[in-house]
């Protein structure tokens, strides 16, 4: 069995399919992840979200 990989997603893109390919990949509705992907950028000083998100953007490849 193929080990399960991390991609962002083409089908439940927003921006750059980050959040969509994470849902995908913990099995969550992608609409939850990005809601609470906001959430956590507000309210918490130690999660810079938006370089978080630009990083991501950049290494994690693009789904097949």
């Amino acid at each position: 069995m193929e080990p399960k990989r991390l991609y962002r997603s083409r089908s439940n893109s927003m921006i750059a399919g980050v959040c969509g390919g994470l849902a995908e990949y913990i099995g969550m509705d992608p609409t939850v992840v990005r809601l609470l992907y906001v959430l956590i950028s507000i309210f918490s000083a130690a999660f810079p979200g938006i370089i978080v998100y630009i990083i991501a953007m950049i290494i994690v490849p693009l789904e097949d």
